[in-house]
């Protein structure tokens, strides 16, 4: 059987892996020349290079004044557990998962924290929970956007504005892309490594008041280590808001983020991402609509997220096969488009249904989403051709 023709036009850029996601369009090593190197965090100009990072973070995400800014250690998983080691355990929580990593709060707060009173609201991979019988006089964890899944909740409509507990949010995948409403969260966490394209190992908790009066007036059953500690003498420890970090932050990874929030205040800031996001997400979307062979793993329009999109082939002949041979088949595709060089780290994540996630986030450009769509039809129909050989 032929071989059959590669695509003409190819990806100028092809990294759309979810995580490290693509630097900005342009960068170059050169813009970490003022990175401030060998020289202490803790001096005049390693805290102000850190409290600009927190300025500008603020700035670009238009989080209020109320709320509180600090980097953390271990990346946006550092941020979660920090938030859930010091918060949780005051009264009841429910956790909310539809995918792997609110599936792993959910595993470390029973397992690890071992709260008593804990209820879990569960759906599978591509749809949301009944978000309606969340109970907000109790705690609330959960992501916002399934980096795993590529469902996201449409907006924080669900949240009341007047409640009891706490909202902790994991909004990796999120920042920088969809609109957080800061009056309905209480935690909100992410990673430089996600949207911004910024180098990976450091978290943003960011903390309204409500978390504030819950840090500083509870304190947990269990012992807190020392990278986990938000507060001294029932007292918040402010230094860390304002760029004094509780351990030593890189500051190479420092200046980077600096340029990538430089760049997205350049586009017009919040808006101007949130724009690119859509579009690129568009591009992939229609050609999605268009194809008869590929479908979204979010089952609801409303829910499919604008960064993280993930995907499932659902054509006849790859569907009816078994589990290992579909998860094989998924596997050829991706692995097509690597050996080409027009699409890396595109698979689906480990514990997902088997398929391909693609990053439609602000530092991809939409032309090269459009010039990936006819490699994606190349490496399907070129996985079908080896599939039928091998029948």
């Amino acid at each position: 059987m032929s071989l059959i023709p590669q695509p003409a036009m190819r990806p100028a850029n092809p990294r759309f892996s979810s995580g490290p996601c693509t630097k900005r369009p342009g960068w170059s090593p050169e813009a970490l020349k003022e990175a401030l190197l060998g020289r202490s965090h803790r001096s005049k100009e390693g805290k102000a290079k850190l409290a600009e990072a927190i300025d500008l973070t603020r700035e670009i995400l238009q989080v209020p004044d109320s709320h509180r800014i600090g980097i953390v250690p271990a990346s946006d998983t550092g941020a979660v557990e920090m938030a859930l080691w010091s918060l949780l355990g005051q009264r009841g929580v429910d956790m909310l998962a539809w995918e792997s990593f609110g599936s792993g709060w959910v595993s470390d707060v029973i397992k690890q924290l071992r709260l008593d009173d804990v209820r879990v609201f569960e759906a599978p991979y591509g749809e949301l929970p009944n978000l309606a019988e969340v109970d907000f006089s109790r705690d609330v964890v959960f992501t916002w956007n399934g980096t795993t899944s590529g469902v996201r909740v449409p907006d924080a409509g669900f949240i009341p504005a007047n409640r009891d507990g706490l909202t902790i949010c994991d909004a990796t995948s999120a920042a920088f892309a969809q609109e957080l409403d800061y009056a309905k969260l209480d935690v909100v966490t992410f990673s430089w490594q996600k949207v911004l394209g910024g180098e990976g190992a450091h978290g943003i908790l960011i903390l309204s008041p409500r978390a504030v009066e819950r840090l500083e007036s509870y304190t947990p059953a269990w012992p807190l280590p020392k990278i986990f500690r938000l507060t001294k003498g029932g007292k918040l420890i402010e230094g860390i808001f304002r760029g004094e970090t509780i351990n030593t932050p890189s500051m190479l990874c420092v200046e980077d983020y600096l340029d990538a929030l430089y760049w997205a205040k350049s586009l017009g800031g919040l808006s101007a991402l949130i724009g690119r996001a859509n579009d690129n997400f568009a591009a992939l979307r229609d050609f999605v609509e268009r194809a008869e062979w590929l479908d979204f793993l979010a089952v609801a329009p409303e829910t499919r997220s604008n960064t993280s999109v993930c995907l499932i082939i659902t054509d006849p002949r790859v569907a009816a096969l078994s589990a290992d041979a579909k998860a094989a088949f998924a596997k050829a595709m991706v692995k097509l488009l690597e050996t080409a060089g027009v699409a890396h780290d595109i698979g689906a994540y480990r514990d997902a249904p088997p398929g391909l996630r693609i990053w439609t986030g602000a530092t991809v450009e939409r032309t090269d989403v459009e010039a990936l769509l006819p490699w994606l039809e190349w490496a399907f129909e070129s996985a079908l051709r080896d599939l039928k050989q091998a029948a």
